[in-house]
């Protein structure tokens, strides 16, 4: 269950996920499919055994920025994220997901 707050995080963010710990800012609508979005990073944090995976997610980032000049869009394209934003509304992903699939949205 997401630790709802009025810290954790920034403003602009509706929840972020943490080391597998869900905060989601007070005053928020947080829906099963955000949820869900969360959950497929838990699961992309534990097959990298979390360190690993927010120096990825760190380093896609930079590179996405290059890419796209635009930092809303360059996050957007982060393989983990276009994994977890392409599967939210899919209640039944994580019990079919492959182990690094967010690999295969690396290079599209």
């Amino acid at each position: 269950m997401p630790i709802v707050n009025r810290f954790i995080p920034l403003r602009s963010f509706a929840a972020i996920n943490l080391f597998g710990l869900i905060f989601v800012r007070r005053g928020n609508t947080f829906t099963p499919a955000d949820l869900r979005h969360e959950l497929i990073h838990t699961r992309q944090m534990r097959e990298l055994l979390y360190m690993p995976f927010y120096v990825v997610y760190g380093a896609e980032w930079l590179v996405r920025l290059v890419q796209y000049r635009n930092p809303l869009k360059a996050y957007l394209n982060i393989s983990f994220e276009r994994e977890a934003y392409a599967h939210q509304a899919d209640v039944n992903y994580l019990t079919c997901r492959r182990h690094y699939a967010w690999l295969k949205y690396l290079r599209k």
